[in-house]
């Protein structure tokens, strides 16, 4: 009896627990990071460095010097222009990496922030009003994100992107959702079943644990998913990040993942309470037939 009992509430206390760390989860914006100060300074470096033609610029190192050797005899004047050309378009490469604007931000499922004390001309920006510092993430099609002045082939891939991302961000929160009430439902019918001693109203409550827990490995499967397809969406140069941009999960991912693992932990002390217990038994005699007469 008294075992049965510690694993009630034990599992009791795990899913009240789980379901304020989903909630914590939900309700922060940390689930995913990126940091990009490093990409900041090396931009600045590219924007003070020479531009001409024959200047090739060898990242990460302090030995870059004019190459251009001086006109030979005899030297074809058009292989010469070609021979620079290509050096140009090698020498603008990392600068034209540099002509899209990244900054540090921390996402979660409603909204998408900027990162404070990361950027300074950022947040003189957000001071005086002239950007939010939050912005909502969007839950339906919007064809104003897709970029102009593209092929068909390509515009026609982005939309088809669009749409998978827009999928995979409604399962994640729409499982989510699910979970959390699932979880808080079971809750309320253990919290019944151990009030009036009902071994199977406690066996259902571990059963929707458990039925939560699985929502939520689905929403955070989906979420997972949903960022790598991000990350590895067409044109690369889009929808990419350089490699000198720091990103990861946030506490919001670990503190989901917590709460999965207390929830399936309580889901099984909650469906083996009810085994462990004995079986009342009544104190009253019952009737017995005997040679065809009740007793």
């Amino acid at each position: 009896m008294a075992a049965g009992r510690l694993l009630l509430y034990s599992g009791l206390g795990l899913a009240l627990v789980a379901l304020a760390l989903l909630l914590v989860a939900l309700a922060s914006d940390r689930w995913y990071e990126t940091d990009a100060r490093r990409y900041k300074d090396r931009c600045r470096s590219f924007s003070g460095r020479r531009r001409d033609p024959g200047f090739i610029y060898i990242p990460n190192t302090h030995n870059s010097l004019p190459l251009r050797a001086g006109p030979e005899q005899g030297r074809d004047p058009q292989l010469q222009i070609r021979g620079r050309s290509v050096r140009h378009v090698f020498a603008m490469s990392a600068a034209d990496e540099c002509s899209r604007r990244y900054n540090s931000t921390n996402m979660g499922l409603w909204r998408r922030c900027y990162r404070p004390g990361f950027d300074p001309e950022l947040e003189e920006l957000i001071r005086t009003g002239s950007i939010m510092r939050c912005s909502n993430i969007k839950y339906h099609y919007s064809s104003a994100s897709i970029p102009k002045n593209l092929s068909y082939n390509v515009t026609k891939t982005i939309r088809q992107d669009e749409w998978h991302a827009l999928h995979l961000r409604r399962m994640t929160a729409g499982f989510m959702g699910m979970a959390v009430s699932i979880i808080l439902f079971g809750w309320v019918v253990g919290v019944l079943g151990c009030c009036w001693d009902r071994g199977l109203m406690q066996y259902v409550a571990g059963l929707l644990f458990l039925m939560g827990g699985t929502f939520c490995i689905i929403s955070l499967c989906t979420c997972v998913a949903g960022i790598n397809f991000e990350l590895s969406r067409y044109p690369r140069h889009l929808y990419g990040l350089p490699d000198d941009i720091g990103h990861g999960y946030g506490w919001s991912m670990f503190s989901a993942w917590g709460g999965l693992g207390l929830t399936l932990i309580a889901g099984f002390f909650c469906t083996l309470a009810p085994s462990v217990q004995p079986i009342p038994r009544s104190t009253c005699p019952k009737n017995r037939q005997e040679n065809g007469t009740v007793c």
